[in-house]
């Protein structure tokens, strides 16, 4: 019975992981027999996909059914209930089906329940864009996926450069392999300031430049960073955790705390020896400064997602972020 659930917002690294399966399940020969995916706008989908995966290959290899962006584990009615209850505890051994789907199933459903029982599950979530310890790690994952060597420094520009964006890391990793071919050496800082656009690093230049209440340059950057087509939500998002860690500190600070390994934890920061350098960042900044930066960061982000023109929005509120700072 083997039934794969896969779920998470990181698209990219859940299709690597869907090709991995196919082609660890499919006999190259047999694909076109034994491969089969299904999308929510097929009629009947959930139901052709379970008497599809009740059929045993042809050939050799295995077979693939693939219920793709399924919404089973949110909503279930009585019909497909039962269809799962008389199906999976009898799917053929040499038969596979696989559950794609971003949001985390809801473990209230007889459905997820069921499933949970049969399935394996691996979850493929995005790492926070403040996270720059879990960012560090998967650029190291990364490239020794692809068997690149990068230097410690070469890792921390690269996390900084693409943040949460698996499928611009491996865009990247793949330049930097081309260009490292027939040199064993560690890559350094050097080249990666030369094959990759650094554009999170911006974003994060554009968050210091908003603290310190530098309007000129903030707006400068904005233009730069929309100029390099950087989607203007990530823009917000890098700003949104960047202030959102500043808060944090601050409001452990200013309650008397003093034990960076409890700050560190209180603001979701892996490496406690970062506390240090943040509580200097925001040394000049007001607790109550601070929280004011939260709603206009929302309203921002509720704009973009609404469809607003994305500089003179990105200008506006930019420049009351900058008011609000100095």
């Amino acid at each position: 019975m083997p039934i794969y659930i896969y779920w998470g917002e990181d698209n990219y690294a859940l299709e690597k992981a869907v090709v991995q399966l196919r082609d660890r399940i499919l006999d190259p020969l047999w694909n076109s027999f034994n491969y089969t995916s299904f999308t929510p706008e097929q009629p009947n989908a959930i139901i052709e996909a379970l008497n599809q995966a009740m059929t045993p290959p042809f050939g050799a290899g295995g077979r693939l059914v693939w219920l793709a962006n399924t919404d089973i584990c949110q909503k279930c009615p009585d019909n497909v209930l039962a269809e799962l209850q008389r199906t999976l505890a009898v799917i053929p051994e040499s038969s596979y089906l696989l559950l794609t789907f971003p949001n985390k199933p809801d473990e209230r459903l007889k459905s997820t329940k069921l499933l949970k029982q049969f399935a394996q599950i691996n979850t493929f979530p995005l790492i926070s864009p403040w996270d720059k310890d879990a960012l560090v790690r998967a650029v190291n994952q990364a490239a020794a996926a692809v068997e690149v060597k990068i230097t410690p420094q070469s890792a921390e520009m690269l996390a900084d450069a693409v943040g949460n964006d698996t499928r611009l890391l491996y865009n990247e990793l793949e330049k930097i392999r081309l260009f490292a071919q027939g040199n064993n050496k560690p890559q350094d800082i050097e080249v990666i300031e030369q094959l990759v656009r650094n554009t999170t690093q911006n974003s994060l230049q554009l968050a210091t430049a908003i603290r310190t209440g530098d309007t000129a340059k903030a707006l400068t950057l904005v233009a730069e960073l929309l100029g390099a087509s950087e989607p203007s939500l990530r823009i917000v998002a890098t700003l949104i955790g960047q202030f959102r860690t500043w808060l944090w500190v601050k409001i452990m600070v200013e309650s008397g705390e003093k034990n960076p390994q409890e700050i560190a934890k209180a603001s979701e920061i892996g490496n406690p020896k970062r506390i240090y350098f943040l509580q200097q960042e925001i040394k000049s900044l007001s607790l109550t400064k601070l929280i004011s930066t939260l709603p206009l960061l929302l309203e921002l982000e509720v704009s973009l997602k609404q469809g607003a023109p994305e500089l003179p929005t990105l200008q506006t509120k930019v420049i009351q972020l900058c008011q609000v700072c100095q």
